[in-house]
């Protein structure tokens, strides 16, 4: 289980003495604080604190934009401008702050969105639990042969559960060796900080993650592509479900224009004028790649 009944009471507890405040509040996001979303096997996220909501959004926007948004009578309708139009001052006003519980391995590829304070649970200090992500069968799946980044079929019979117990053999091993180092009958063991390099890449981490929702929008549009691996889409698909339900003007713009929207480069648009005009077009005569035709056709046809 992701959390153990220890910090389930302690959740319990923190949802069971709400406090007065005069800050703006979303009643979509008062429903998830503390809430811990089960994620993959031993994985959780849940919201620690936020801020703002759709409202301070606006607000912003009216404040640093003045007369011109006088002709945007709603809140949704300035908020989809502010998306449309790659606006993104507006949308830092919301700030949010998650509790993680990932795969290191995961939370190796998520680093890389620098644009979001991190604390991670440090193993130089603290033992690590003995929790290791097991993927399950129908996310067990072989190298692809077109994507060096992807997955192709998805591995079947003897070939599945040779690499599952491969994968369980290894990652206890690991540990057995990881506590042996740590203590070695009363007498004093290896450093945390050295015991810790022999774990594998699949042990969980946990880390606090804060960020403002114009670049958690930019993580959640790369994250939860269906291009992108699966483990940490699994995490960016539940953090969409919690944006929702906290600005949902926001979100469904996002979802419009981010998620569900298609960017054309020049050569696309004049590709496509030239389409609707009745000329035909190829990659030939396009002046695109390629690789870029592809991307073309896939949406476009």
């Amino acid at each position: 289980m992701p959390i153990t009944p220890e910090q389930q009471a302690q959740i319990d507890e923190q949802r069971a003495d709400p406090r007065p405040t005069l800050r703006a509040v979303s009643e979509g996001m008062e429903r998830h604080l503390y809430q811990a979303h089960e994620v993959l096997d031993h994985g959780l996220v849940r919201v620690i604190d936020y801020m703002g909501d759709d409202a301070a959004i606006t607000q912003a926007a009216r404040v640093s934009y003045g007369r011109g948004t006088k002709s945007v009578s709603n809140d949704e309708g300035l908020i989809r401008y502010l998306m449309r139009h790659w606006h993104s001052t507006p949308f830092e006003m919301c700030e949010v702050k998650f509790h993680v519980k990932l795969p290191v391995f995961v939370a190796r590829q998520w680093i890389r969105h620098r644009t979001a304070n991190v604390n991670e649970y440090s193993a130089r200090y603290s033992i690590l639990d003995r929790e290791f992500y097991i993927p399950a069968p129908e996310h067990l799946a072989a190298q692809s042969t077109v994507n060096n980044q992807g997955r192709g079929q998805v591995l079947e019979g003897d070939e599945a559960a040779r690499v599952l117990d491969l994968l369980r053999e290894d990652a206890m091993r690991s540990y057995d060796h990881y506590e042996q180092m740590l203590s070695q009958d009363g007498q004093q063991g290896l450093a945390r900080e050295l015991a810790r390099m022999n774990l594998p890449a699949n042990i969980y981490t946990q880390w606090y993650w804060k960020v403002d929702l114009h670049n958690l929008f930019h993580f959640l549009r790369l994250r939860a592509d269906a291009h992108a691996q699966y483990e940490i889409r699994a995490y960016a698909e539940t953090m969409c479900g919690i944006v929702r339900d906290w600005v949902p003007f926001a979100y469904a713009a996002f979802e419009d224009y981010r998620l569900g929207g298609v960017q054309l480069s020049a050569k696309g648009v004049e590709a496509l004028k030239r389409r609707l005009a009745g000329e035909t077009v190829t990659q030939e005569n396009s002046g695109m790649s390629k690789g870029e035709w592809r991307e073309f056709e896939a949406v476009w046809g």
